[in-house]
């Protein structure tokens, strides 16, 4: 390996990025293809998880690619699905190396699709930036051996940790540069998830604004009961914008048809005491090929969601405002007796966003995929 593939792997992580939220339930991957020092192409996976990297960036190369290095992040595919497998496209292609981040844990194709580029005589190096693929992709691959998608968590509150006063005002304790990275998050999540209590008190739309976003991330209300307004903002767009509710099975058959009758999809989850266990709310998004939902709130779906240890990431907006213990706390109680029953993460990044401070938290590195 030398400092050049570091490089080209860079660039075809960042073209990589630019498909998370949008190419689900298939994994974000980009492809660079160099050719004598010179970039000949480039692609990643397209708006609906199709055509894939490779393929994007061999019909930009075209014959420069006979003799060429592709720089890949993750393993191409090795089977026949809507698509051929991209490492057949390669081998036939006539690249002479192949550079990949990290092995695919899928079983269709894990190893296969090395051992395929390898079988036609193709140089194949792999483990190049593989942490930084890994956590990209680290929601494909949940998906794949857990069943669920990435949850990432968001918490936007006062410096005493509260997200709304006694008598409930939260809008706005952030400010527009806080509230605009919220929305670029949204952007790179298949999802946006909020609890009952919130889609009722604050009738949030739920959508990406201002960034010119092409494909919406689905909404989902988890809501037992679906004791929610019918003439909410995310009901009167639910034949425009995805809106999923998961709810109890002991919700009011009436009301699952109402809610089905405009447009939204009804998804029954198991409870766990008098709440919906989030455990068979993660499984049934997984189930439907989500791999990135972001949560945004309450303090109760928070506090279900780390109790039951299904947060990845957390990522706080803190302002620098005091409202004070009677105020509402971004996290609901969890009964811990120890700290060491406290959820706890490590810190990755820290920015100034206008006068408020964003922290993003991850729990331990993914371990990475075997070759």
């Amino acid at each position: 390996m030398s400092s050049h593939d570091y490089r080209y792997m860079a660039l075809a992580l960042m073209l990589g990025r630019r498909g998370l939220g949008q190419v689900w339930p298939n994994p974000a991957v980009g492809c660079v293809i160099v050719k004598d020092g010179r970039i000949v192409g480039r692609g990643r996976t397209a708006q609906g998880g199709r055509p894939h990297a490779e393929t994007k960036a061999l019909e930009q190369a075209r014959d420069l690619a006979a003799g060429a290095c592709a720089y890949v992040t993750l393993e191409p595919c090795a089977h026949h699905g809507e698509t051929p497998p991209c490492a057949d496209a390669l081998i036939k292609a006539g690249v002479a190396r192949v550079v990949a981040a990290c092995g695919d844990p899928d079983p269709r194709v894990s190893g296969k699709g090395f051992a395929a580029l390898r079988q036609a005589g193709i140089e194949v190096v792999t483990g190049v930036t593989a942490k930084e693929a890994e956590q990209d992709l680290r929601g494909f691959f949940l998906r794949l051996e857990q069943g669920r998608p990435k949850v990432t968590l968001k918490l936007a509150s006062s410096f005493d940790g509260r997200i709304a006063t006694t008598t409930g005002q939260s809008q706005w304790i952030t400010g527009t540069q806080a509230r605009r990275h919220v929305h670029g998050l949204r952007a790179c999540h298949d999802a946006v998830m909020i609890g009952a209590g919130t889609a009722r008190a604050d009738d949030p739309m739920l959508t990406v604004r201002e960034l010119g976003q092409g494909q919406q991330p689905v909404r989902i209300v988890a809501s037992r009961r679906l004791d929610l307004p019918m003439m909410s903002q995310l009901a009167l767009s639910a034949k425009e914008v995805p809106l999923w509710l998961c709810h109890g099975p002991d919700a009011d058959a009436e009301l699952v048809k109402a809610w089905e009758g405009i447009g939204a999809r009804l998804i029954a989850c198991a409870l766990k005491g008098q709440h919906l266990d989030m455990k068979s709310v993660l499984k049934a998004l997984g189930d439907q090929g989500l791999t990135r939902v972001f949560c945004e709130g309450g303090g109760g779906l928070a506090a279900s969601l780390l109790k039951a240890d299904l947060v990845d990431e957390v990522v706080g907006y803190t302002a620098g405002l005091m409202i004070g213990g009677d105020g509402l706390p971004g996290v609901a109680a969890m009964g811990l007796a120890q700290l060491g029953e406290a959820p706890r993460f490590m810190l990755v990044e820290t920015r100034a966003l206008g006068g408020d401070v964003m922290h993003r938290w991850r729990r331990e590195m993914y371990q990475g995929i075997p070759e």
